[in-house]
């Protein structure tokens, strides 16, 4: 199972102070070099943390493969369609939000998701979809073209009783596979959870972010992330 990194929160920190540093392209080769298979980062319409800079260089830079979650926002599509990164994860922006709350409406949205599909796909990229993990929205997945779903795991993260979600993420899992579809999963996952998500052999990829970050505040980003997959070596 492969694990990618999400390095926002190491350009929330930069931004918090409004200078150069710390720079989320040393963040990703110290993530790389403690073995992540990948690395995420999420380019929002307010720019609150990755900025057009840091994902021109990360695609130079990066020796594994880059995903960058992204809304349908059309200046930040037509950016990725020049840059081609490895992967682009489409998922739902409310400015509001302190952090992606929820899977993309596909039932309201499909048009518009379709065609940014279409149009990341006619640039080689490849794209991903973050859903909740309900067979309607797996279908609508495979209808549009994705090449892989990413199950929202925040439910589950967050629930007192996690076992009636996970026995959900484990249905869709199923599916997706059945769908023809390559699944991820993400969101809310840390060293204590991660684990029943790990052993799903379904799901291919786990993108977690603030959790390692968080871990990386006290222990260094090279032992959180060796951590982090050892954790998911251990479960699978």
């Amino acid at each position: 199972m492969r694990l990618g990194v999400n390095i926002d929160h190491i350009a929330t920190l930069r931004e918090a102070r409004g200078i150069a540093y710390p720079d989320p392209v040393e963040a990703a080769f110290i993530a790389e070099s403690a073995g992540a298979d990948g690395i995420t980062v999420h380019l929002r319409v307010d720019r609150r943390h990755i900025k057009e800079r840091d994902v021109n260089i990360l695609k130079e830079t990066v020796k594994t493969y880059l995903n960058v979650e992204a809304s349908l926002d059309e200046g930040i599509q037509n950016f990725l369609c020049k840059v081609q990164p490895q992967w682009v994860c489409i998922v739902p922006e409310n400015p509001e939000e302190r952090t992606t709350s929820g899977g993309i409406n596909l039932k309201k949205m499909k048009e518009q998701v379709k065609n940014a599909v279409e149009k990341l796909k006619s640039n080689e990229i490849k794209v991903s979809l973050f859903i909740e993990p309900e067979i309607e929205a797996i279908q609508a997945s495979r209808d549009i073209g994705a090449d892989a779903i990413e199950l929202n795991t925040g439910r589950y993260a967050d629930s007192p009783n996690p076992i009636n979600e996970l026995s959900k993420i484990e249905e869709a899992a199923r599916a997706g596979i059945n769908f023809g579809l390559e699944v991820h999963a993400g969101h809310g996952l840390n060293l204590r959870n991660v684990k029943h998500i790990a052993r799903i052999k379904e799901i291919v990829e786990l993108n977690i972010g603030h959790s390692i970050i968080s871990r990386a505040v006290i222990v260094g980003l090279d032992k959180a992330v060796i951590e982090m997959k050892e954790a998911i070596k251990n479960a699978e």
